[in-house]
């Protein structure tokens, strides 16, 4: 039997990187975002993902969803001492009630993805604080957690995947760690070290190309031979 092309949809990304790894490997590959693709790509549809999960992907692969208040570093945020108390400080000019419907938001979409039905999902997403890890789905595994220089990329950057249906990424080039503070171990924390501004996010969002090189080739030649097999 000849190979067919992966349907893959890569969710919550604008920079093509994810899509782009795959599409080298001759999938059939789409990705999806509110936001128009940076790269023009006529690949990418603009609008919510929720819309195109029934449409019979073999992969999903949702990589920059948003997670700020999901994640750790935004409890603060979030909650006082204990759970759901008000917090000793907000960030300015927002108040609880619009934290808490981001929080909702983040929730509502993450599940939606996860239970998508799809075989074979990976969502990107920092480890998730108390509050978030409550409302999670009873069947969500702990994050597969990687670091870029695992593949070849001099950097620091811990990136969380939850998997379900596809195997943890195994590291293919990694490199010796710098010396704690010297000036290479700087430049490999420089995503951590972007300043602020209004493309910041952006930096510290986008997926290392040799990330997304693993993931096409580990993931997406794990799904072929699945499907290969039940051929």
């Amino acid at each position: 039997m000849t190979d067919r092309p992966l349907r893959i949809l890569i969710a919550c990304e604008t920079s093509g990187v994810m899509r782009r790894a795959f599409a080298a490997r001759g999938h059939d590959v789409w990705s999806c975002d509110l936001l128009a693709a940076e790269d023009g790509s006529n690949r990418h549809i603009r609008g919510d993902v929720r819309g195109l999960l029934q449409d019979g992907w073999d992969l999903l692969a949702v990589m920059h969803p948003p997670c700020t208040r999901l994640c750790r570093s935004g409890r603060r945020w979030m909650s006082g001492p204990g759970k759901w108390t008000p917090p000793k400080q907000l960030p300015k000019g927002r108040s609880w009630d619009s934290m808490k419907a981001e929080f909702e938001d983040g929730v509502a979409l993450f599940t939606a993805c996860w239970r998508a039905p799809i075989e074979r999902v990976a969502i990107e997403n920092p480890e998730m604080n108390d509050l978030a890890r409550d409302r999670m789905p009873a069947d969500l595994p702990a994050p597969q957690m990687v670091q870029p220089f695992w593949f070849g990329e001099p950097a620091y950057k811990n990136t969380g995947f939850y998997l379900r249906g596809l195997p943890q990424l195994l590291p293919t080039d990694m490199l010796e760690e710098p010396e704690w503070g010297s000036d290479e171990w700087k430049a490999w924390n420089a995503v951590h070290r972007a300043s602020p501004g209004p493309d910041r996010w952006k930096i510290r969002s986008r997926t290392f190309d040799e990330i997304a090189d693993a993931g096409a080739d580990q993931w997406g030649g794990h799904a072929m031979e699945e499907i290969r097999r039940a051929a």
